[in-house]
């Protein structure tokens, strides 16, 4: 016999129930106004990107907004990554900011792990960004985890 629905939800991984708090904290904001309000405040809190790691290597191409990415070794030696990012428009900038909280702290392979499809989906973001800022937020995800990738 299989166990119920809610046992199975409750194994859920750390980084499954941060991608469900995104989501949450999203639903209380209720109309995409307030949304792309949040998106550009946390944008705006996202610290500064290093100029040197702003490289044409570090570029996301596929958008049409200029999206540098970087990953690092976390200092500590444990394995994990740390990401820095930036964007020259406040709404791809949140979203930035979202991604850099989401996979800085983990491993290459739990990033490669990460169900980013679940949060947009979540979020509904592709109802609400044109089909051309949808193709650059998911190239921006396709940059950092190759970049993950190149850790491992």
């Amino acid at each position: 016999m299989s166990s119920p629905p809610a046992a199975a939800s409750s194994a859920s991984s750390p980084a499954s129930e941060q991608i469900a708090e995104i989501i949450d904290t999203f639903e209380l904001l209720g109309d995409w106004d307030q949304r792309y309000q949040y998106l550009v405040e946390i944008g705006e809190k996202l610290a500064p990107m290093e100029p040197a790691d702003k490289s044409d290597a570090n570029q996301v191409k596929e958008c049409m907004s200029t999206v540098h990415v970087v990953a690092k070794a976390d200092a500590a030696g444990n394995g994990q990554l740390q990401y820095q990012g930036d964007c020259d428009t406040s709404i791809i900038k949140g979203v930035v900011a979202l991604l850099v909280g989401l996979f800085s702290g983990k491993t290459p392979t739990e990033i490669e792990a990460l169900d980013v499809d679940a949060l947009f989906e979540g979020l509904r973001l592709e109802d609400h960004l044109s089909p051309s800022r949808h193709v650059g937020v998911y190239a921006i995800v396709n940059k950092m985890k190759g970049q993950a990738l190149a850790f491992s």
